[in-house]
């Protein structure tokens, strides 16, 4: 603007921003700083500052008037409401006031005082463009697309920023002005016409400063609390931090797959480098079709969820929510919500940023959320042990998954009869590759005929974990057909009391499984004194399938094929084992498979899929 001032516009609550004024401001040397907020604001903010990391607020109270019109659906009080600013480390005026105090520089807040506040805010590019472009040359790209102030108090709080600046000029050789990339132009035109104008400063309240429930802060930060946090930890630490915008969503994936494996264990997917490279592409894709550079926590839960279900992605929300500097303070608990905000003696308020980012659009995501452990007790003192069901859509996912390893296996079983000869007339079953190579210096072609498999299957096992530690697989059951397409089942699986998902609902992972179709009746397989012989629960099974499988071979999904003393066991019975690669299909379709739930009652299912979600 002249000699003795220099502006900064900016994106208030960017984190890029705020690593631009910490540049500017230890590159070159000022005098003094100039923010954009009133006078009124300024001790409660800098004592909020000086209380970082822990995040606060200041408050100013605004009064509404009285409401003439009177209608019988309005509230017979009127709605309180507030103006604040966020003691945000990522907002760069936070920020530059926070440097400033630490380097001893004079603070002026030079914004007038109005009464009733009116956010001005608008979209702008990523700032993560400040890695590539300088700050002059972004705020030369939006200007052009900046509209001029309409209001009225915008245009008095203009000129009397304007006015402010000329006056410290007068006092330091070298200010700082760092305000909102909307506001610069007109400012600099304002201070540049230089008319005088007739303003004087509205009556305020006095401002309170509150610190905010951690469980909140999504509401408060424009950065997610995370990444926030992770700004603050390079502080501490002296680290680089110059590429957290980015870094900082990294890592809050890996975090969020830690979390998710410890809590989940067993029960949850496979989050392996090849998927979660796949996962940031997808991220990057939606991320350009938005026009961002930087996902948003929307785009980042959206991703999650379709490629590695609602588990991982409630898991990548709660960390997102994380901030871990956290202290208690002597201040007021306040709670921030969308646009409103919840005072510590109770009351709610209708709340303005002072200090506004780009405008928030807030979207919808279907996740269930997980049950208190409160709620969790409630649903474990109710539940009954003598009446136990299946969920009918899990029943029809593992009955065609057992159709089709038992199609596995039946042509697996006429694989060792195929024959191979010579091309003549006919191709048959198809060229036989190995072969023809085999004999390539002859010149001849050799074709392959399957005949037809011998014999059927009636009875197949599933072994998801072998060897299978008995301490994990308490629940041991052995269900009965409910109609004729499914198939009498007997399983181990992981204790379900540990694990409610809602009223009458528990869930539980296989160890284990046999299955029999078309069903029949059996007695209970871990009670039959004639299958304890055997000690581990691979051999019960076993041996309970060759007990009552009707035909010769036996299907058994496993990860290894089955040894000499489980095929010397099957021989006992005149039974012959068929072993079906359980590495030939997905690992998240196996995982899929193997979560299921326990309904107490079949009035339960026609509410279970509220609660029931799958990892």
């Amino acid at each position: 603007m002249s000699d003795r001032i220099s502006c900064l516009p900016v994106v208030h609550g960017s984190g890029d921003f705020a690593i631009q004024v910490r540049e500017t401001m230890l590159g070159e040397a000022f005098d003094c700083l100039a923010v954009p907020l009133p006078e009124s604001f300024q001790y409660d903010v800098e004592q909020g500052v000086a209380h970082l990391p822990n995040v606060t607020i200041v408050v100013q109270d605004e009064s509404k008037g009285f409401n003439t019109e009177w209608s019988p659906e309005g509230n017979d009080e009127d709605e309180k409401s507030a103006s604040y600013v966020p003691i945000d480390p990522c907002q760069p005026v936070i920020a530059a006031i926070r440097l400033a105090m630490q380097e001893h520089l004079p603070r002026f807040f030079i914004d007038l005082e109005v009464e009733s506040f009116e956010v001005q805010t608008d979209l702008f590019p990523d700032p993560y463009a400040l890695k590539r472009v300088k700050p002059e040359q972004y705020a030369a790209a939006v200007l052009p697309f900046l509209s001029r102030p309409k209001s009225q108090q915008h245009q008095q709080r203009i000129q009397w920023m304007a006015r402010r600046l000329r006056e410290l000029e007068t006092q330091f050789k070298s200010v700082l002005f760092v305000c909102s990339i909307i506001d610069w132009p007109w400012i600099r035109e304002a201070y540049l016409a230089n008319e005088p104008q007739d303003l004087n400063h509205e009556p305020v309240y006095e401002t309170d400063l509150y610190q905010v429930d951690p469980q909140t802060l999504i509401f408060l930060l424009e950065e997610l609390p995370f990444v926030t946090s992770l700004y603050e930890q390079s502080r501490y630490s002296l680290d680089d931090d110059e590429n957290l915008s980015v870094d900082g969503i990294k890592e809050l994936i890996l975090t969020a797959r830690e979390k998710y494996k410890s809590e989940h264990q067993k029960r949850g997917r496979t989050i392996s480098p090849h998927l979660m490279r796949t996962y940031l592409k997808y991220v990057r894709n939606l991320s350009l079709v938005e026009r961002r550079m930087t996902p948003d926590l929307y785009t980042l839960i959206i991703a999650a969820k379709q490629m590695m279900g609602d588990l991982f992605a409630v898991s990548l929300a709660e960390v997102a929510r994380e901030y871990q500097f956290s202290e208690n303070l002597p201040y007021g608990r306040f709670k921030m919500s969308i646009d409103r905000g919840q005072l510590p003696d109770g009351e709610i308020a209708d709340m303005k940023c002072r200090l506004p980012g780009p405008p928030t659009s807030w979207r919808s995501c279907d996740l269930n959320t997980k049950p208190p452990e409160i709620d969790k007790q409630k649903w474990a003192m109710r539940w009954n042990p003598f009446n136990h069901c299946s969920w009918p859509p899990e029943d029809v996912a593992i009955e065609r998954f057992r159709t089709h390893v038992k199609d596995k296996a039946l042509s697996l079983m006429g694989n060792d009869l195929a024959k191979v000869e010579k091309f003549t007339s006919s191709i048959k079953d198809g060229l036989d590759i190995r072969e023809t190579l085999r004999n390539w210096h002859t010149g001849e072609l050799f074709v392959k005929e399957n005949p037809p498999s011998r014999g059927s299957l009636d009875c197949v096992l599933m072994f998801f974990d072998s060897p299978a530690d008995p301490r994990d697989y308490p629940f041991r059951v052995t269900w009965h057909a409910e109609h004729q397409d499914e198939s009498t089942l007997a399983f181990f699986g992981s204790p379900f009391e540990d694990n409610f998902v809602g009223p009458g609902i528990a869930m539980s992972t296989y160890g284990g499984a046999m299955f029999l179709f078309p069903p029949r009746p059996v007695p209970d397989v871990w009670k039959d004194p004639r299958f304890d012989v055997v000690d581990t629960l691979e051999e019960r099974l076993l041996i309970a399938a060759c007990h009552h499988s009707k035909e010769r071979h036996i299907a058994v999904l496993a990860n290894a094929a089955p040894g000499v003393a489980w095929r010397r066991l099957a021989k006992r019975y005149g039974k012959k084992l068929v072993h079906v690669p359980l590495n030939g299909f997905s690992g998240e379709t196996v995982q899929q498979l193997r979560m299921f739930h326990i309904l107490n009652g079949h009035e339960v299912r026609s509410y279970a899929d509220h609660f029931i979600r799958k990892a």
